[in-house]
């Protein structure tokens, strides 16, 4: 079963109890767009206690806001009574919730594109906020007053961003002053949701169109403080330039491309990266420029490739270059030299551990720490193949 499926029977099931029920929100516009949708939600006039009644197995994830999650087979359909919302004190949650009907709920929403409801049964749509008229125009406009959406809840103004990057779709007028005037509270919001947002706008195939909403919006300088200025806009103009293969990460280091690699690192901290995540940003902003070295020693190319990061590096440094309106026949030798590497095991055992070094009279401390370290490099160069040869090679170190 599907979740398209599930939510249907959801549906059935309400409509057979004497209640109205329709398909709600984000997936109503991804239909009329011919896109896949990600989840199917259903609105109902039915409140939380009489959907809890109708199926078995329910989660109450947020009865207070009308909201029931129905578990059928393997999937969940977020089910949601139609309701009204105000006294937003926070800028994140409602005061006060009333349970209304689909035209009410309609108004309550953020942009006229979510808005609208799709009755699966009868086949048809119904808009009371010209949700239809906007995806044709291809516009994002706030339901009602800009200013009053965005204060309602103002990680809205990064949803603006995001769907306008995802959709290729231009923010009207009012709404974008909406999202200009009000973009110094999004800190208010906890870095968690901040995160996922700039994630899924740097993400998408428009990552370059949303860089540039963050940066002339003020949310990018709010978000991450100095985060302005020439600096700025080149990383805009590096993200721009990534090729469609890039990842989250990448985007971002690309978006701090213009900036001092400390700078990145210490801003990125906001949006509450995961220990991989934050490792994967440090290596690829610390390591800008390594890969323009053709002549790059061999050990240090398969070290780079054992690491990890080396496609992604590899991404970010043409994007550098595009940006930079420079070619770089170091970076396409190197990209080369990897590619002929491919199938090598560029992560070796090393030949000779400490202790085995330190049979042959190294002391330990420092010193065998370094001869362990040059000897690997030795091996990955090709220098040294076996133990005997690894054993030499301490030997003349040690003479030496």
């Amino acid at each position: 079963m599907t979740n398209k499926e599930a939510a249907i029977k959801v549906i059935e099931r309400l409509r057979e109890n004497g209640f109205e029920a329709l398909l709600a929100g984000g997936c109503v516009r991804d239909m009329l767009l011919e896109r896949q949708a990600k989840d199917y939600d259903v609105a109902t006039n039915a409140v939380p206690d009489e959907i809890i009644a109708l199926f078995r197995r329910t989660l109450k994830i947020g009865a207070k806001f009308g909201v029931v999650m129905v578990l059928l087979d393997s999937q969940q359909v977020e089910v949601a009574t139609f309701r009204t919302e105000s006294g937003y004190a926070d800028g994140r949650h409602p005061g006060h919730v009333a349970f209304s009907n689909a035209k009410e709920d309609a108004q309550r929403r953020d942009f006229t594109i979510n808005g609208m409801f799709y009755d699966p049964i009868d086949e048809k749509v119904y808009d009371y906020v010209e949700g239809q008229a906007d995806i044709e125009r291809k516009v994002l406009r706030t339901i009602g007053d800009a200013a009053d959406r965005f204060g309602e809840d103002y990680l809205r103004m990064l949803r603006a961003v995001r769907f306008s990057a995802q959709l290729g779709f231009e923010i009207e007028e009012m709404t974008w002053h909406g999202v200009c005037d009000g973009a110094k509270n999004i800190t208010k919001i906890s870095g968690e949701r901040i995160g996922m947002e700039i994630e899924a706008t740097l993400s998408c195939s428009l990552r370059g169109r949303g860089a540039e909403l963050l940066c002339k919006s003020g949310l990018g300088v709010a978000v991450f403080s100095g985060f302005c200025g020439d600096n700025a806009v080149f990383g805009v103009k590096v993200v721009s330039n990534l090729p469609p293969e890039a990842n989250f990460i990448v985007s971002l280091a690309g978006l701090f491309a213009g900036f001092e690699s400390e700078f990145g690192i210490e801003k990125a901290k906001v949006l509450m990266l995961s220990n991989v995540q934050a490792g994967k940003l440090g290596f690829l902003l610390e390591n800008r420029g390594v890969l323009l070295d053709g002549q790059m020693r061999l050990a240090e190319l398969k070290m780079l490739l054992a690491g990890g990061y080396f496609d992604d590096l590899l991404l970010l440094e043409k994007g550098i270059q595009k940006a930079m309106g420079t070619i770089s026949e170091g970076l396409d030798v190197i990209a080369a030299r990897a590619k002929d590497l491919e199938g090598v095991d560029v992560a070796p055992a090393a030949l000779l551990d400490g202790n085995e070094i330190m049979e042959m009279g190294v002391k330990a401390g420092p010193g065998l720490g370094t001869i362990c370290h040059q000897m690997y490099l030795a091996q990955l160069d090709g220098d040294i193949a076996n133990k005997q040869e690894a054993r030499q090679w301490v030997r003349d170190w040690l003479n030496r």
